[in-house]
Parts: structure tokens; sequence; C-alpha cells
């Protein structure tokens, strides 16, 4: 077989996508004889690249009601099922967070003194998505992936995005120490950390409020120091929760998404004998109304437990902090120690210790479900050996996405060329170099517009190009299952076993069947 045959039969192989094993040994012979292939002949691999890749069936649209599995999870082993209350149990419309960012900026007006125009910004529900860093001592706002790489072009300035040439002026390298992203340990707690990271979808107004501001302290060449400006939107938007609370109450309607599907869930889990609990964050008197709303006036005859208040992540990591009984006449608590946990009443702050001893409930048989990688998903996964499932309403809109004719068609392509380009990567004439550097260019420019189906500034909240992003590295760690609402298990028998999907590891076959 003559060079140029084998070149040719390492890059379609009869049809199939199997070019690594091939193309390392001819590669090696290319590199070693200094061989070099014409400009034509680069042209025509890239071609019939091409021609295979249109010839190919896109793939079948993904579900959006799915449950996708990190791990292995049996709900045969289940006796008890929890959940958290926001972004969990109640799904909020966009009119949420333009509350937020509307009570927040009036307090950065009204209570730190900022300038009075700070009240004509509007909320852009555009601009960001979850899982994003912000370097509280830079002021930028960032976009990392599992290695905590940076991705260029998804790092702003209040809302200007800097150059691939400032970032490396700032950072002098494309990834970041994990203790700078962190924080370093002491004693289990973060300390000295730089980085915020903005996890849950409360955090989505914060992020748009803080980067807008210090745009218009850009734009109108006022001074500002990042870390104070940090502290004040934190502060201002930590502070107006009591007001959005008895806001979204009065008008739950406005507020809340109702989903049919989730009186249905919580009945098979009752006819099927499962015990079910509530902690959150959220005071019960908010919590009580949204409940009503979604489930009706009974919705209590599903729960055997219900702890509001918890204050969590604390309630996981504290066992000093002792159960509180809820007066529910005058919404008080009442002082008397609490000794055993009743169905029909209502609990305030405990601890986790006090809740698995008090109702004997251990380990794996319990399935709690949040929408917070850390203060809902992380402790009681990684130190008391519950099952936990994340509630991620943005996979909606992103398997949508996914599910668009031009991000398959963009994507496919992507995964073909970038496949040609580490098979010629090694050609060391000049000719071949400057035909890779052009499909490199090619691929880059497919990378920005996959990005851009999903969020202008920041892409998908779970990749960054080939790898996954800083979050779903959390995701999948803390998480044994997720999807986007709860009433997506429906479509699964209640003894289900979700299996994670077989990965391929570097160093395996791209595939088991030939």
């Amino acid at each position: 077989m003559s060079p140029r045959q084998g070149i040719t039969s390492l890059f379609l192989a009869s049809g199939r996508w199997r070019a690594v094993p091939t193309v390392r040994n001819t590669v090696g012979m290319c590199a070693s004889q200094k061989r070099e292939y014409s400009e034509d002949f680069l042209l025509k691999c890239y071609q019939d690249h091409k021609k295979l890749w249109e010839s190919k069936k896109m793939p079948e649209n993904v579900n959006l009601r799915s449950v996708f599995g990190n791990n292995e999870l049996d709900l045969r082993d289940i006796k008890i099922y929890g959940f958290d209350y926001d972004y969990t149990l109640a799904h909020y419309k966009v009119a949420v967070e333009n509350l937020i960012y509307d009570l927040g900026k009036n307090v950065l007006v009204s209570k730190y003194r900022y300038p009075e125009k700070i009240k004509n910004l509007q909320y852009n529900r555009d601009l960001a998505v979850r899982g994003l860093h912000y370097d509280i001592e830079k002021g930028l706002l960032m976009k990392l992936d599992q290695f905590q790489q940076l991705q260029i072009g998804s790092i702003y300035r209040g809302l200007t995005r800097l150059s691939q040439e400032e970032v490396m002026k700032i950072y002098g390298s494309r990834s970041l120490p994990l203790h700078y992203v962190e924080g370093h340990l002491k004693g289990g707690v973060a300390m000295d950390t730089k980085m915020a990271h903005l996890a849950d979808l409360f955090s989505l107004p914060e992020m748009c409020l803080l980067s807008q501001v210090a745009q218009y302290f850009m734009d109108n060449d006022l001074p500002y120091h990042s870390v104070p400006l940090f502290n004040d939107v934190k502060a201002a938007i930590s502070s107006i929760h009591p007001e959005m609370h008895r806001i979204v109450a009065r008008n739950i309607e406005e507020y809340l998404i109702k989903d049919p599907g989730l009186v249905t869930f919580f009945e098979r889990l009752k006819n099927n004998n499962k015990e079910l609990f509530i902690i959150t964050n959220s005071p019960f008197s908010f919590v009580n109304v949204g409940m009503t709303y979604l489930l009706g006036e009974d919705w209590r005859q599903y729960f055997d437990v219900v702890i509001a208040s918890a204050k969590k992540p604390a309630f996981f990591t504290d066992s000093m902090r002792p159960f509180r009984e809820l007066n529910e006449e005058i919404l008080v608590q009442t002082w008397g120690p609490v000794t055993s946990l009743e169905k029909g009443k209502v609990y305030l702050e405990g601890n986790l210790k006090q809740l698995q001893e008090m109702k004997a409930w251990h380990g794996q048989e319990l399935l709690y479900f949040g929408d917070h990688p850390y203060s809902d998903l992380a402790d009681v996964s990684l130190n008391h050996s519950w099952r936990t499932g994340a509630i991620i309403w943005e996979l909606d809109y992103e398997i949508q996405c996914l599910n668009s004719v031009e991000y398959k068609k963009t994507s496919g392509w992507l995964v073909v060329l970038q496949s040609l380009i580490e098979s010629c990567q090694d050609l060391e004439d000049e000719t071949s170099r400057q035909i890779v550097k052009k499909w490199v260019e090619e691929r880059d420019q497919l990378r920005h517009k996959t990005k851009e189906m999903f969020n202008p500034q920041f892409g998908s909240v779970f990749r960054t190009h080939n790898n996954p992003t800083y979050f779903s590295r959390r995701l999948f760690r803390f998480a044994d299952i997720y999807t986007s609402r709860l009433s997506n298990l429906n479509d699964y028998s209640i003894n289900h076993t979700f299996y994670p999907r077989r990965g391929v590891l570097p160093h395996e076959y791209k595939s088991l069947f030939v």
C-alpha cells in the first residue's frame, strides 16, 4: 500500500470513524521519513471527511423528561425521600429574578448611597448562566472548566469581555490553582476565599446587578474597588429576602409555576409506603403558601417531617443546633425541648444527626433532592452516604439547544474536524502546517458558534468546549441522578434502577463495536 493510500484509508476507515490507532502508525512514518503531502491531497482528505460526516445520520433527540444517572441508583433500596423547597419543589418564573434584582438595586441606592441613576438599570436574564465564578479581588466574572481552566472569551469585567492578552496579563496562565478557586481549608471551612462560585439560580440577578453596576462605574469614570462592590451587592441581595418572600406569597400565581405532575409524584410515593420529608432554609409561612398552591390545602399529609428555616448547610454539619417546634397560631418557635419529630408538626433549625437518630433513618435508604450542589447535596453525599438527586431546571433549555438541527450539524462537524486535526498535526512540512492551521481556525469558529447557541457570553452550563464545566464536575460528584423536574420520575417505575453511561477512558477503545 502506498503512503497516500495508507493515509486515505486511515482517515476514512471504510466509512467508520476509527482514525486514532492507524493515525499513529502513519504519522510516525511521515515524521520519520520527512514525507510531504501535497496541498491537493490534504484538501481532498478534508473534503472526504466532510462527505463522510454529511452521510451520517444525526443523533436522536434527547428526551426532555429523562432522568440522568451519574452513579448507579436502585430505587428499590430507597425507603425515605427528602426534598429542598426553592427550585426543587418550587419552580419560579423569571418574575422572581426580576423582583430580586429590583429590590437589591433599590437597597444599593437607598442604604449604600450608590448613584441614583443605578435605579434605571434593567435586569438582563440572558447575561449569565449558573455555575460561574467571580474573582472578588479582581472584579471578574468568568467560566471555569473542571480543571480550573479559564474559558477564554467568557471572562468579563462588568459587561466588557477581556481579550486573551488581558487575561494572561492578569493571571499569567490559562488555569487557576485549586486553592485560589476554592480557598484554603482549615477545619473543614474555606479560608481566604478569593473566588465566589455562583451555583444556584437565585445568584443570576446578583451576577447581573454586580456586572451592570461595575460597567456603570467604568462608563462614567467613577473609581471603585471590586471587593466593596461585591460585598455591597451580596449584602443588598441577602437583605431583601424577607420582602421578596412577602411579595411572592401575596401574589403566588405570578411567581410560581404549577406542575400538574407533582401531585401524581407524591401520591405514587405514599401509595408505595415511602416516608417523605422537607428540609428548607425558607420560612414556613412562605413555604406553606407555595406548597398549598402546588399540592393543595392538605399538602402536609404527604410529609412525615417538615423542617423550615434549617440554615443549610449548617443543618448538615453543626450538631449543636437543636430542633425547635413552630407554634403555628402565632408563627413563633416554642422553647421546650424536641424529643421526637411528629407528622403534622413543623420544626425549625435542627441538625442532621438528631434527624437520623429520632427517625432511625440511615444512609443509603434515603434519597434527597436539591438544586444546589453544595448546600443541598455535598455533605449528605460525602459524609452521610445519602443518595442524592439534583433538580436542574436549565436542562429543559439546554436539551432543546442540543436537539436543534443546527447544533447537531455544527457539533458533529466539529468532532470530525477535531479528529482530522489530531491525525495531521504532526506533519512537519510548511504546506501541511498552514493547512492544519486553517483547520484549527475553523474549529475555533465552530466552538464559538456552539457556545453562542446556549448563551452568547458564557455558553452552556455544563460544557466548556471539550471539558465539563466546574459546575458539572461538582454536580456529577455530589448527585447520583439529575433531571429538570421531580415529575419526570413519574415516567419511571418506583423500582427502577438508574445506570450511569459507561464512559470511554482515554486509554480505552473508542468503541467496543468494530
